[in-house]
């Protein structure tokens, strides 16, 4: 059974920083690509960024980009996600995904799904 635990959310002003941490355990972490998705009020689920089992690659999607940064500890079996230049925009539940059978940034070939973590950026 794979489990993914999410942390690092919080209250955070615009212009700042968090880090989030997903935890994994259970399966082969090294073989899974890892992303980040978050679900704003009424919003869709929306592909954060993602990344290779090796680390080597990455992707992000194009409200972030140059933002947030998503690496991967696969002594620690944890995938990060650092956030600068925090917008109000950015305001959502973050989750962490694992192990996609399809695109990285669809949300909709993923096998597993931490239960999220929130963020919220204030003004």
């Amino acid at each position: 059974q794979v489990q993914l635990v999410e942390s690092g959310g919080g209250l955070v002003q615009a212009g700042g920083s968090l880090r989030l941490s997903c935890g994994v355990s259970g399966g082969t972490f090294s073989r899974y690509v890892m992303a980040w998705f978050r679900r704003a009020p009424g919003k869709a689920r929306e592909f954060v960024a993602a990344i290779s089992g090796s680390g080597a690659g990455t992707s992000s999607g194009d409200s972030v980009k140059g933002r947030f940064a998503i690496s991967r500890d696969n002594a620690k079996n944890t995938v990060y996600l650092q956030m600068n230049s925090l917008k109000p925009e950015d305001t959502a539940v973050y989750y962490c995904a694992a192990d996609t059978s399809g695109a990285w940034a669809s949300r909709y070939g993923y096998h597993y799904w931490g239960q999220g973590t929130q963020v919220t950026v204030s003004s």
